[in-house]
């Protein structure tokens, strides 16, 4: 069963559906097609039930004494994974389940984590470097939004560097205070 990888409107709801390409055996197929009848729906509806029914047994977290275990479908329903926009989603998976990231969406979290730009942060004491904590409450994510697609073509190497965001990296204040001392010592 071989389906073209597109998305389309489905339903009279107006969803957006992910059509997929889906290679099973022929046993299987025909088991599944035999349950869709029994269940009234057509095959594509029950494999969307099928997956629907297992991110609530696949752990994204195990559980240990503290915590019990976390299944995709928990994950989701705190809004810890979806989210419509694609930076959102790869930074809440970047913040909460980094071991899942792609070898790309770590290239791209690496720019985002490195990026004061994005991020709400301080001046650190007494080297005036800019800092900012890793958290999602410290993210600016409008600014996230408008430079995703620059950060995504830096990591892919379509763009340089340079391209990324700019921010100020030392107290300007601090730099400024400097500078005077500096001319203050200057013998004339």
């Amino acid at each position: 069963m071989d389906m073209v990888s597109q998305g389309t409107n489905a339903g009279s709801g107006g969803r957006r559906s992910e059509i997929v390409s889906v290679r099973l055996d022929p046993r299987l197929k025909y088991l599944a097609e035999i349950a869709a009848r029994k269940q009234r729906r057509p095959l594509s509806g029950f494999i969307e039930w099928a997956v629907e029914q297992a991110l609530h047994k696949v752990h994204i977290k195990e559980g240990n004494y503290v915590d019990d275990p976390t299944s995709v479908a928990d994950a989701e329903s705190s809004r810890k994974l979806w989210d419509v926009d694609e930076a959102d989603r790869t930074v809440r998976l970047a913040l909460n389940y980094p071991e899942l990231l792609t070898y790309d969406e770590q290239l791209v979290w690496k720019l985002v984590r490195e990026c004061g730009f994005l991020w709400r942060g301080y001046y650190s004491i007494p080297a005036g470097e800019w800092r900012w904590p890793i958290a999602e409450g410290n993210l600016i994510w409008d600014r996230l939004r408008q430079h995703w697609p620059t950060f995504k073509k830096v990591a892919s190497g379509d763009l340089s560097v340079d391209s990324l965001p700019k921010w100020t990296e030392k107290n300007p204040r601090l730099v400024a205070d400097k500078s005077r001392d500096l001319d203050d010592e200057t013998p004339f």
